[in-house]
């Protein structure tokens, strides 16, 4: 199987290239990502990976698996996207401080014949963070491509995840063991 992955995000990228498939980015043409009113938790980056799923029209291969995926932030109630500035990204972080929130990726397949999805949730804790620590790691790190405005990965999830119910890569954007299980299924 060849995986083509549409994304353009460094770290789904990463993470997909540590299952030894042969792989390939592909660019989408723009969508529009907003979502039905209603939508909550992990009804929200499925819908958006079934949109980004759709934008891909060329043909596959009868070897060739698309991949799609968006992930998003859950903190009582409200979906944490990208930040769209410095004072979005000490908002997002000061309301998870001290507190679980969810982290949810909907997750696409497509091949030649066949379509599936799946969507993994994980809750993240995070300690209770001081506005120093908040301010240093976005004037550091400059989240400002991540949902929720941080990077498990990067020193914030170091000083500031206490515990991690569920998949650690999840929180990077792609939950790669529930990935290869779905992977796997196509090949039978």
């Amino acid at each position: 199987m060849k995986l083509l992955l549409a994304s353009n995000s460094p770290r789904r990228k990463e993470l997909l290239a540590g299952l030894d498939y042969p792989m390939e980015v592909v660019k989408l043409k723009d969508i529009d990502e907003t979502h039905p009113e209603g939508f909550e938790a992990g009804d929200i980056p499925l819908h958006i990976a079934k949109l980004k799923m759709s934008a891909y029209d060329i043909p596959l291969a009868e070897d060739e698996v698309l991949v799609t995926a968006d992930t998003i932030v859950w903190c009582e109630g409200e979906e944490m996207g990208k930040p769209k500035d410095r004072e979005d990204a000490y908002r997002m972080l000061r309301k998870l401080s001290g507190k679980t929130h969810q982290v949810y990726t909907g997750v696409c397949l497509k091949t030649a014949k066949t379509e599936t999805s799946f969507v993994c949730g994980t809750d993240v804790t995070f300690a209770n963070l001081t506005d120093e620590q908040i301010y240093y790691y976005i004037d550091h790190y400059k989240p400002f491509d991540k949902a929720g405005a941080y990077g498990v990965q990067e020193w914030i999830g170091y000083v500031g995840v206490e515990r991690l119910e569920g998949s650690y890569f999840n929180v990077m954007g792609l939950p790669v063991q529930r990935l290869s299980v779905a992977l796997e299924k196509l090949k039978m």
